[in-house]
């Protein structure tokens, strides 16, 4: 298994291993890999010539310093994991400074909106760090595909976005969420978690469950109602928030229309924990 630390590295590589026929699937990552991350391993895989994984905890899409310290930095696990898919996946684990050159600052973008609801309300500057990585990567790796997982929908729609208005040549595939066995969505977060902690987020997923069933009779208010009251039962969770929205313009949802498609979007606190996931409606 080829592992490049240093962009040029491995732009000189790919330019050596491809041909203008080749198509080259992509899974940029932050590491801490799980079975998520490894099916759409597979689909990139299955689907392209070559496949390339980035390993790289982006700095510029942390807004809590705390947060960025503690994110788990597994490479040695990672690679023994990517292997169990392929071992002719290229692996590219850059330093901060081999992305940034020595700038280690966001670009800024407008996504259209998209970047105002949910998570931006919340994470100040984090989807200019999403856009800035994500931009640059693909600019050294040249894929023909990408592959997101759905767990994080708002950032797969500003992908698909800033790929459009920058007019990158890249297929953006989103990927369905893949869940513990007890329905908490697979993160790399889930790691800092106790047992008991693992166990009892189960209840995330339970209450999206139950979300989708109501939206079928009440409206978008009364559903957010009922969720947040049922988080006020469970007082190790703090609920951030939950949203009811367009998949396509991510604006809440005020009145349903027959011909939206909608989705829940909620994130949580567990201990000091984030949690995110989301559930289509329709």
């Amino acid at each position: 298994m080829l592992i490049f630390n240093n962009q040029n590295e491995l732009v000189a590589h790919l330019a050596a291993v491809s041909k203008a026929t080749t198509n080259i699937g992509f899974v940029p990552t932050m590491g801490a890999l799980h079975e998520g991350h490894l099916s759409l391993l597979r689909a990139a895989v299955a689907n392209n010539d070559l496949t390339v994984i980035s390993i790289f905890v982006n700095p510029t899409q942390f807004n809590n310093a705390d947060d960025l310290a503690k994110y788990p930095r597994t490479l040695e696990a990672d690679v023994a994991k990517i292997k169990t898919v392929s071992d002719k996946i290229i692996v590219f684990a850059p330093s901060v400074d081999d992305i940034y050159q020595g700038n280690t600052v966001s670009e800024s973008f407008n996504f259209d909106g998209l970047e105002h609801q949910m998570e931006g309300q919340f994470r100040p500057g984090h989807f200019n760090g999403v856009g800035t990585i994500v931009k640059r990567l693909f600019e050294i790796v040249k894929p023909t595909n990408a592959y997101f997982g759905e767990k994080d929908f708002q950032q797969l729609q500003i992908v698909k976005k800033m790929t459009a208005k920058e007019k990158l040549p890249v297929t953006v595939i989103g990927c369905p969420i893949l869940r513990e066995p007890n329905g908490l969505a697979m993160s790399s977060r889930n790691e800092r978690l106790t047992d008991t902690e693992r166990k009892e987020a189960a209840i995330i997923y339970k209450i999206l469950k139950e979300s989708r069933k109501l939206f079928a009779q009440k409206s978008a208010a009364e559903v957010t109602q009922w969720v947040q009251k049922s988080f006020a039962k469970h007082p190790a969770f703090a609920l951030e928030y939950f949203q009811i929205a367009d998949e396509a313009t991510l604006l809440p949802c005020v009145r349903k229309s027959q011909n939206k498609k909608y989705r829940a979007f909620i994130a949580v606190f567990v201990n000091n924990v984030r949690l995110i996931d989301t559930i289509s409606l329709n």
